[in-house]
């Protein structure tokens, strides 16, 4: 397929179309090819861009290990040297992980490069992805490297099982609701080592509540008359089953668990300097340091600045605007993984009394709401984060009176004006 070279251009004026200005994007890379990659198959468009004019060339391979091999091989031959394709699902990786050694490869978000509507097949996808490729219109997202990328793996699998733990105990409580098994209004934790003990007897058949009692180990608020009404219900067959079923599940899940947390320790040793650095944030647990860096690596200099990172967590304002006028400044939806885990560590470090992040908090808390005003904790926090781990050095509060200091002027005026109000006369006069 030939054809000439495509431009884009950018309108200055709103003059007539043949007075208006007009910019040629300058071609930045002369041969390249853009991936439109599904399920079983992977359009390819090699476009090779020689004295004005520009070739494209689209075929299509299958998504098995010897036809992606092809492929290689087939990009190889046009000397290609840059290779976008987009951000689709799980089906991305295989094709990237075999391109990855012989080619520059970008992964482009597909919400950034959509094409224009009603012209959408597989084959104008990818040539539309080269067109963009060679002009510079693609900005890559964050592919992590090897190693943080089997991190990431593991540290969403443990999160995945803690999830499902919690619903067999969320069952398991519907479950005794259902038999009028007030269990959980009288213990904390259904799965301790009283709760167990209870949970045990009850699926072995016994429900005689003064007997259920007696499983009871270590102190308990509840009193014994309060814990045996609580036990006194009507557990049949099917209950003991369901009771039976959720704790294997639970049992089965812990060592999952367990052998999860024990591989994530062997793959963090390589950065266990930089996970120690973490933890000296307040909130930042050993997990949550665990989860930061298999979200965002150790090498930040793959973000610009710190707002770069910021924004990619989707941790900042979004904009928008129309005639002037702010519309909306909802966060976009950013990393997930990174997002709630951040969130959860905010609100660990907004409790800790004496820190920065608490005063940030209450003071944002009173003008904007307690949601905003964690979002802006847990920014502050990744942007702490990104000099900490650039810089390899500890985290360093910067004091609850912060604001003070910075704004010593404002907070004389509003002191003076509470006073006047309260019908006092104020003279200032600096301290020798």
């Amino acid at each position: 397929m030939r054809l000439r070279e495509r431009a884009f251009y950018i309108s200055i004026t709103r003059a007539p179309r043949h007075h208006r200005q007009e910019c040629v994007v300058e071609v930045l890379h002369a041969r390249c090819a853009g991936l439109d990659v599904h399920k079983d198959t992977v359009v390819a468009c090699i476009r090779i861009a020689s004295k004005g004019t520009a070739t494209q060339d689209v075929r299509t391979f299958q998504t098995t290990t010897s036809q992606l091999l092809a492929l290689s091989d087939w990009l190889s031959e046009q000397e290609v040297t840059h290779v976008a394709m987009e951000a689709t699902g799980v089906y991305w990786k295989p094709v990237w992980h075999i391109l990855e050694e012989s080619f520059e490869l970008v992964l482009a978000n597909a919400a950034h490069i959509k094409n224009v509507p009603g012209r959408k097949t597989d084959v104008n996808d990818a040539m539309w992805i080269s067109d963009l490729l060679a002009h510079g219109l693609i900005r890559g997202s964050f592919v992590p490297e090897a190693s943080i990328h089997e991190l990431r793996a593991l540290t969403r699998t443990r999160k995945q099982l803690v999830r499902e733990k919690a619903q067999h105990m969320q069952r398991i409580q519907k479950t005794l609701e259902d038999a009028n098994i007030k269990l959980a209004s009288v213990i904390t934790d259904i799965l301790g080592m009283t709760g167990r003990g209870i949970l045990e007897a009850l699926i072995r058949g016994e429900t005689d509540p003064e007997k259920l009692v007696d499983r009871r180990r270590g102190r308990l608020k509840a009193t014994r008359a309060e814990l045996v009404e609580a036990l006194r219900g009507r557990v049949t067959r099917n209950h003991r089953f369901l009771l039976e079923l959720h704790l294997n599940q639970i049992d089965a899940l812990d060592k999952s668990i367990e052998s999860v947390e024990k591989e994530v320790g062997e793959l963090l040793e390589p950065f266990r300097a930089a996970a120690e650095l973490l933890k000296t944030i307040p909130g930042v647990s050993d997990t949550v340091a665990d989860v930061i860096i298999a979200e965002i690596g150790v090498d930040m200099l793959r973000f610009p600045t710190a707002g770069h990172l910021v924004s990619w967590a989707g941790l900042c304002p979004g904009n928008d605007e129309s005639a002037g006028k702010r519309r909306s400044t909802r966060v976009r939806k950013g990393s997930p993984w990174l997002k709630t885990t951040l969130v959860q560590a905010a609100w660990a470090g907004s409790r800790t009394r004496g820190t920065y992040l608490r005063t940030q908090f209450l003071r944002l808390k009173t003008r904007r709401g307690p949601k905003k005003a964690i979002m802006a904790v847990a920014a502050s926090m990744l942007t702490a984060i990104y000099y900490m781990l650039r810089d390899s050095v500890p985290y360093r509060d910067l004091g609850p009176d912060y604001f003070d200091r910075m704004d010593t002027t404002k907070v004389t005026t509003r002191l003076v004006r509470r006073l006047e109000s309260l019908g006092f006369h104020v003279e200032l006069k600096e301290a020798s």
